[in-house]
């Protein structure tokens, strides 16, 4: 690829010198870390590509936590994603060889060192909440069970993870000035060690798995992206779309949800509540911050 790697097609050139950061992506400046990552980009893309041969277009503008750019190869539409190291996404490659598309996109090529993965592109792209509550959970019920695969390592276990939620969650809470009744963080803290020592058989889940994590595409109408997988029960794996405001954010969409998912599903309405309650609550601080939505769906789930 030489020195022009990223001025390729798709009618919107690339600058020859490094790609412009998408602005979602500059929260990461804030810590050392993320700065580093962020001034590193452009040689890992550059790399990336000149390796896999690849032609490269703009990068996508609401990716959060990796750089996601179009690429194309010999004519075969593929991503390029170039991930920020965290623990949550650390297996996700491991997660799309294992799924092998079967539900989800494939994984063409993978450079551990660098985090960086080459996908198949969905196309045209659009999200699956976009197609409407009643669509995109036809859509979800659909690929749940293709996506929960017997696996063992590498993936964390839900149960280790529940016990670092119950361990950093009451500092969590107090470096985020206590923003909301201390019952819902106790009620976690009570309900979450009981759930991870008494699970049923243990699958692949997508613990990410909401209505802008499963894209429009070619090869199947839907397939889901961005896995942070773990090893847990079933009636976890639905935590993230009951609590997916991209369907509806109230007290009644949450119940509606809840009471569908399982029903079609088969699974325990009970447990599958609690753990989407826990997850609420152990996902609703990021940086010292509280996200509001969170904790409105985890006082939603008390009484559903």
């Amino acid at each position: 690829m030489g020195s022009t790697p990223w001025r390729k097609r798709f009618n919107r050139p690339m600058p020859t010198a490094e790609p412009p950061i998408p602005a979602s992506l500059s929260w990461l400046g804030a810590t050392k870390a993320g700065t580093k990552w962020l001034n590193a980009l452009p040689a890992r893309v550059g790399q990336a590509a000149a390796r896999w041969e690849l032609e490269l277009g703009m990068p996508y503008q609401d990716s959060y936590v990796s750089l996601v750019v179009p690429a194309e190869r010999h004519g075969e539409a593929l991503a390029l994603k170039i991930q920020f190291p965290g623990r949550e996404s650390e297996h996700e490659a491991a997660a799309l060889q294992d799924w092998d598309g079967n539900g989800a996109i494939r994984l063409v090529e993978h450079d551990p060192d660098s985090r960086a993965l080459l996908l198949e592109r969905c196309i045209p792209g659009d999200h699956l909440s976009r197609a409407g509550v009643d669509t995109a959970l036809g859509v979800m019920i659909g690929l749940l069970p293709r996506l929960w695969i017997p696996v063992g390592d590498p993936y964390g276990s839900l149960a280790t993870e529940v016990e670092r939620w119950v361990e950093n969650l009451p500092a969590e809470y107090e470096d985020a000035g206590e923003p909301f009744d201390r019952i819902l963080l106790a009620e976690a803290l009570a309900v979450l060690p009981g759930l991870a020592a008494s699970q049923g058989e243990q699958v692949l889940v997508h613990q990410d798995l909401h209505g802008d994590n499963v894209l429009r595409a070619d090869r199947e109408p839907w397939l889901a992206i961005d896995p942070k997988p773990l090893r847990g029960e079933r009636e976890f794996g639905l935590s993230p779309i009951i609590r997916s405001p991209e369907l509806g954010h109230s007290a009644e969409a949450v119940t509606h949800r809840l009471d569908r998912l399982t029903r079609e599903l088969g699974l325990n309405r009970e447990r599958s509540r609690l753990w989407a309650f826990g997850h609420a609550v152990a996902w609703g601080f990021e940086g010292g911050e509280i996200l509001t939505r969170h904790v409105e769906i985890a006082r939603w789930l008390l009484d559903a």
